[in-house]
């Protein structure tokens, strides 16, 4: 009984090693290479797979996501003779698993070594300033020939990223140098520029405040004129309506003297030769309203001479001094 047992056991295992052989699960975006003997016999899609126990082997299992790959820093020549190091991104992705496993023995390194020399064929046609600047057209120019040399390899490239140009310490500290200069350049430009705006402006400010002072001035002369024009008016107006006589006026002209006189600055008076007959008619009056409230007893004041006596002399003109 015990072999019997013995022999049932392994024929147990050997079923159950079978089938674990025989059901290959295949994970979602991945795929398997099925060798017979040694030989391709197909590939494995996602899901559940039925195989030949002890017959079929899987040779292979590839990704058939996208995968990104750095790849380190390799040192380029330029046109101008300058050493720069370039460190490279590529995108790439499986797209046959069969031409992947056997058109090339490692994909990986293949992309590397065939992106190293476009790399230093590209950069080998152009100066350090156009390597600074011309990243997008490096990278175009590069995922078109690695594109259509991977074609073979089952691999499709997407996209190649250029992830920094390192030119040498020398041009590193030169380049640093200039465009310190040239922003040195441009803040002192733009300082004239907001300087010399500040001066027209300010200069525009100006005349258009002395535009306005002289208007305003030429306004307040021209209303200041018009209201002394009308206050004389009105004062002419007012003496010929109150018809003064000639003893009124000798009266006003004796009470303006000595406002003439008036001020500091005024050392010498000059007495105009009209004060004469000022005097003469104020004295005239006063002697005519004396004997009207006088001792005459209300009497009437005798009447002046007429035709008699002196001549009055006539009014002498007095030198004016200035």
């Amino acid at each position: 009984m015990e072999p019997i047992i013995i022999v049932l056991i392994i024929l147990v295992v050997l079923v159950f090693i079978a089938l674990i052989k025989t059901i290959q699960v295949i994970p979602q975006a991945s795929a398997a290479i099925v060798e017979r003997f040694g030989r391709y016999t197909r590939t494995l899609n996602a899901g559940l797979n039925i195989v030949v126990p002890f017959i079929d082997s899987i040779r292979n299992r590839v990704d058939l996501r996208e995968q990104v790959v750095p790849f380190p820093p390799q040192p380029v020549i330029t046109q101008d003779n300058l050493v720069v190091n370039i460190d490279t991104v590529i995108y790439y992705q499986v797209t046959d698993a069969r031409a992947a496993t056997y058109e090339v023995a490692s994909y990986i390194q293949a992309i590397e070594q065939l992106t190293v020399t476009t790399l230093r064929n590209i950069i080998g046609g152009m100066d350090l300033e156009r390597t600074l600047t011309s990243r997008e057209e490096i990278n175009a120019a590069l995922r078109g020939v690695l594109d259509e040399a991977t074609g073979k390899w089952g691999i499709r490239v997407n996209r190649v990223e250029l992830k920094a140009i390192e030119p040498p310490t020398s041009i590193q500290d030169s380049m640093e140098k200039q465009m310190r200069a040239d922003r040195d350049k441009r803040a002192a430009i733009l300082q004239a520029e907001g300087v010399r705006q500040s001066e027209i402006l300010r200069a525009e400010g100006e005349k258009q405040s002395s535009i306005l002072r002289a208007e305003g001035e030429a306004k307040a002369a021209a209303l200041r004129a018009e209201g002394e024009a009308q206050a004389i008016r009105t004062v002419f107006e007012s003496i010929h309506a109150g018809d003064p006589d000639q003893k009124l006026l000798s009266y006003q002209y004796l009470q303006m003297l000595p406002k003439i006189a008036e001020g500091d600055a005024n050392k010498l008076w000059i007495v105009p030769s009209e004060i004469g007959d000022a005097l003469k008619g104020l004295g005239g009056a006063i002697g005519n309203f004396g004997p009207m409230t006088g001792g005459n007893g209300g009497g009437a004041a005798p009447a002046a001479p007429t035709g008699t006596g002196k001549e009055a002399a006539p009014r002498r003109e007095q030198p004016r001094i200035d």
